[in-house]
C-alpha cells in the first residue's frame, strides 16, 4: 500500500489530549480500581450525555458486554442476537453460560430484523442482544415491545453508536442495559474503556453489584479493608483513559456533526443503490456499501492509497459458532460488504476522492 494511505479508521486528537495525559503521569496515579478521579468525573459526565440512570465504566465494550450480561441471569437461557458483529459480542453470552440464538438482519440496515427476532422466540429465551451496526440505531421501537410482551432484558451493543439516537433519545437511555466501546478507532476514542448506561427502576443496586464486578468482586470496603464477595474480573477503567475520554467527550457531537456530512455526501455521490441509509440518528462509526466483486475493489481501492474493510465475517460461519441456521440477509449481505473510511480528521478533497474511486470501481 501507499505511504500516503486514506486509512480506514484514524482517532481524532490534539494537544489537549497529550496535555491530559502528561498531567495524570505527572502524578502517578494511574489506575482507579474504586472509581475515583477521573474515571468518577467520566462516569458522571457520560451518564449527563447518554441521560441515563448510571454509568458503569470499565476497560472495553468486550468487558461492558461480558459484566452486563453477568447481572441478568441467562445461564443455559437464550440470548437473541445478529451474528454480523464483532465476535466479542457472542463471546460475552458464551462467558456467562448463555446460549446465543442468531437472528437475520434488516437488509436495508444491517441492524436486527425484529420479525425475524420474534420468530426465534422460545420458552428458554432470557434476553435480546440488538447491534447498532455501523452507529445506525436499531428499531428500539419493536425491539422493546417485543421484550415487553415476552418478559425479556434487553441489553444493546452500542459499540458503533456512541452518540447516536432514537426517537429524539440518545442511545444509552432506552433500555435496562446499553455497552458502549471506546476503542481508539471508535466515536469516541481512549487507550482502551468502554461503559454500561443502566436504565431500570434498581439501577443503583446493579450500579453497585457492577462495580465490585469490574475489580475483581471486592465489596464492603471500609477504608484500607475490604471484603470479597463474588468472584469478579480486572475489568475498571484506568485514570489515563478517562483523561482522554473526558476532553473526547467535549467534543464528540461535533466530531459527530462531521460524520454525518460525509455519510451525507457518501450518500448522495456514491452512485449505488446498496449503501448504508443516511439519518441524522446514527453517529456513523462505519459507512457500508455492498459490492459484488469485493476481492477486486478492495484490491483496486488499496492500490489507490484508499484503505477499506470488511465488517464483519458473522460469527455463524466461525468455526467455534459454526451453525447451519438459515440466515438469508445475512448470508446474501457478508460476501459483498465493504467499509469505506470515515471519520472526523477526513478533510474535504480526500473525501471527493473516496468517492470518485468508489464510483470508479464498482
Amino acid at each position: 500500500m501507499k505511504s500516503n494511505l486514506i486509512k480506514l479508521f484514524s482517532p481524532s486528537i490534539n494537544n489537549k489530549e497529550i496535555d491530559v495525559v502528561t498531567k495524570v503521569l505527572k502524578s502517578k496515579f494511574w489506575s482507579s480500581g474504586s472509581g475515583i478521579g477521573n474515571v468518577l468525573e467520566f462516569e458522571k459526565k457520560f451518564c449527563d450525555f447518554t441521560n441515563a440512570n448510571e454509568c458503569v465504566a470499565v476497560n472495553s465494550g468486550t468487558a461492558a458486554l461480558h459484566l452486563a450480561l453477568a447481572v441478568s441471569n441467562i445461564d443455559q437461557k437464550e440470548v437473541l442476537v445478529t451474528p454480523l458483529t464483532f465476535v466479542s459480542t457472542i463471546h460475552s453470552i458464551k462467558h456467562n453460560g448463555g446460549i446465543p440464538v442468531f437472528v437475520d438482519i434488516d437488509p436495508k440496515t444491517l441492524c436486527i430484523d425484529p420479525t425475524s427476532l420474534e420468530e426465534k422466540i422460545s420458552k428458554n429465551t432470557k434476553a435480546i442482544l440488538p447491534v447498532h451496526f455501523g452507529g445506525y440505531p436499531c428499531n428500539l421501537k419493536k425491539i422493546k415491545k417485543i421484550a415487553k410482551n415476552n418478559s425479556l432484558t434487553v441489553v444493546e451493543d452500542a459499540a458503533h453508536a456512541c452518540g447516536s439516537s432514537y426517537d429524539n433519545q440518545k442511545i444509552g437511555s432506552l433500555s435496562e442495559f446499553t455497552c458502549f466501546s471506546f476503542h481508539p478507532v471508535k466515536n469516541l476514542a481512549m487507550p482502551k474503556g468502554g461503559a454500561i448506561t443502566l436504565n431500570m427502576k434498581n439501577s443503583h443496586d446493579i450500579k453497585n453489584k457492577l462495580n465490585s464486578l469490574r475489580w475483581c468482586g471486592i465489596d464492603n470496603r471500609k477504608g484500607i479493608y475490604y471484603d470479597v464477595t463474588s468472584i469478579g474480573f480486572n475489568y475498571y477503567m484506568d485514570e489515563i483513559s478517562a483523561s482522554i475520554g473526558l476532553i473526547q467527550l467535549k467534543k464528540l457531537e461535533k466530531m459527530n456533526k462531521r460524520r454525518k456530512k460525509i455519510a451525507q455526501k457518501y450518500s448522495k455521490q456514491i452512485l449505488i443503490d446498496n449503501k448504508m441509509p443516511y439519518s441524522n440518528d446514527s453517529s456513523y462509526h462505519l459507512y457500508w456499501i455492498k459490492v459484488k466483486n469485493r476481492t477486486k475493489f478492495i484490491k483496486n481501492m488499496n492500490d489507490a492509497g484508499i484503505e477499506v474493510g470488511i465488517h464483519y465475517k458473522p460469527a455463524h460461519l466461525m468455526k467455534i459458532y459454526m451453525s447451519s441456521v438459515s440466515l438469508p440477509s445475512v448470508d446474501t449481505i457478508w460476501n459483498e460488504i465493504v467499509t469505506l473510511p470515515i471519520y472526523p480528521d477526513l478533510t474535504d478533497n480526500q473525501v471527493e476522492y473516496i468517492i470518485k474511486n468508489t464510483n470508479k470501481f464498482v
